[in-house]
């Protein structure tokens, strides 16, 4: 995967959602930005894209996207529901019609118990959140290219979904 390959998933993304006239808004930990500078890689994102949140420290998903604190503390940053809370919340915070969050470990150590390459990414609407968990295999680099392929495609999914 290039990072071509993710500007042609980001740009179906960004159509796919137009042609359904929602806004999408990014909430991002592992991935940095990534996310969002696959999605503005594409000419004329603006039309559809909010913007990002980067809440790379745990206590940034809490403050910043809303994650439940409690939540946090139980489980730790690299989980499937902090992933969804962290999709609402940006959808939420930037007035947006898709939210789309990643976290997890990209390594090259773990976290929180988990080994690197542990992913989640979600997406979240008006009408609920999808997320999906995966296991990346392959260096730091290469598991947050995964993820950004990950919540990019699981977002195109939702967009070029029936329409709600």
């Amino acid at each position: 995967m290039t990072d071509d390959d993710l500007v042609a998933v980001a740009r179906e993304l960004l159509a796919a959602a137009g042609r359904r006239g929602w806004t999408v808004a990014v909430a991002e930990s592992l991935t940095g930005g990534a996310v969002c500078s696959a999605l503005v890689d594409v000419p004329g994102a603006s039309a559809v894209l909010r913007g990002g949140v980067v809440a790379y420290a745990t206590d940034l998903k809490a403050t910043l996207l809303g994650v439940d604190r409690e939540l946090l503390a139980q489980r730790g940053a690299v989980d499937p529901d902090v992933a969804r809370a962290m999709a609402h919340g940006v959808r939420e915070r930037l007035g947006a019609d898709l939210g789309l969050a990643t976290t997890g470990v990209a390594g090259p150590d773990g976290q929180d118990g988990f080994p690197p390459g542990t992913v989640h990414v979600a997406v979240a609407t008006a009408a609920g959140a999808r997320v999906r968990s995966l296991r990346l295999s392959g260096d730091r680099a290469q598991v947050r290219l995964g993820a950004v392929d990950a919540v990019l495609r699981l977002a195109l999914e939702e967009a070029a979904g029936p329409a709600a």
